[in-house]
C-alpha cells in the first residue's frame, strides 16, 4: 500500500471514529432530554430544552411559532418555592404544568394565553415547572397526582 493509500485509510478511521463519538454524545444527551409523564391514558415521552438558569427561565419559549406535540421546556429551580409564569412575548398557547421535586404534577394551567401578561402562580411550591403544547395535557389525559419521569429527578 502507497503513502497516500495509509494516509486515506488513516483520515477514514479518524472520520468514522469521530462520527460514533458524536453519534454516542448525541445518544446520551437526548436520552437525559426526555421525560415520561404518566398518565391513566398511557407514558408520552417529551423531548425538551432545559432551563437551569435565570437567563434562560426568563426568555424560555418566548418568541417561538411551533412546538412540536412531543416537546417542550423543562424548568429546574433545584429545590422546591412557590413560582408564577406569564406569557409575554410569548407566541403560542402553552399548558404548564407544576411538579413537585418527587415528580408528583401539582398543579396544571391549560391554555395559557399568547402575549398574555396575566400571572399564572404555581400555588405550591414546586421544583419544575414543564411547559408543554396548549392542550396537550387534556389530550393526554394529565391530572394533579400523575408522575412525570425524568434523570433529574431524585437529582440535586
Amino acid at each position: 500500500m502507497t503513502f497516500l493509500g495509509i494516509f486515506r485509510s488513516a483520515f477514514a478511521a479518524v472520520r468514522l471514529a469521530a462520527l460514533l463519538l458524536l453519534l454516542g454524545v448525541a445518544t446520551a444527551c437526548s436520552a437525559d432530554n426526555r421525560v415520561v409523564l404518566h398518565t391513566a391514558k398511557g407514558d408520552f415521552p417529551f423531548t425538551v430544552e432545559f432551563a437551569d438558569t435565570d437567563a434562560q427561565r426568563e426568555r424560555g419559549l418566548m418568541f417561538r411559532t411551533e412546538l412540536a406535540p412531543d416537546a417542550g421546556m423543562l424548568f429546574d429551580y433545584h429545590h422546591e418555592e412557590q413560582t408564577a409564569f406569564w406569557m409575554q412575548n410569548t407566541m403560542i398557547p402553552l399548558d404548564m404544568v407544576f411538579i413537585g421535586a418527587d415528580g408528583t404534577v401539582k398543579t396544571i394551567h391549560v391554555n395559557a394565553r399568547p402575549m398574555d401578561t396575566t400571572t399564572i402562580p404555581s400555588e405550591v411550591p414546586v421544583r419544575f415547572v414543564l411547559e408543554i403544547p396548549g392542550g396537550r395535557s387534556v389530550e393526554i389525559g394529565l391530572k394533579v397526582g400523575d408522575k412525570m419521569e425524568s434523570s433529574r429527578i431524585g437529582a440535586p
